[in-house]
């Protein structure tokens, strides 16, 4: 049962619900509305196989830690 991620069209309020069917209605906790739209969530986009690697070269990242291009 995933977790999707909505906005609401009426009241704008951002808000996660458990689907547990396709058709399950889903409506707004704030407002009541039914007109919802389902959002690209960022483990959707992020949640790829390959891990991102933020230092580069030698050294443990972060400034001063070799990986900020720094210097120091």
């Amino acid at each position: 049962m995933p977790i999707y991620e909505y906005a609401c069209m009426e009241c704008e309020e951002h808000f996660e619900e458990l689907v547990r069917s396709e058709q399950q209605v889903v409506t707004c906790p704030t407002c009541g509305a039914a007109k919802v739209l389902k959002q690209l969530s960022a483990f959707a986009v992020h949640g790829a196989a390959v891990k991102p690697s933020f230092a580069s070269g030698s050294g443990g990242g972060g400034c001063c830690g070799g990986g900020c291009g720094c210097g120091h």
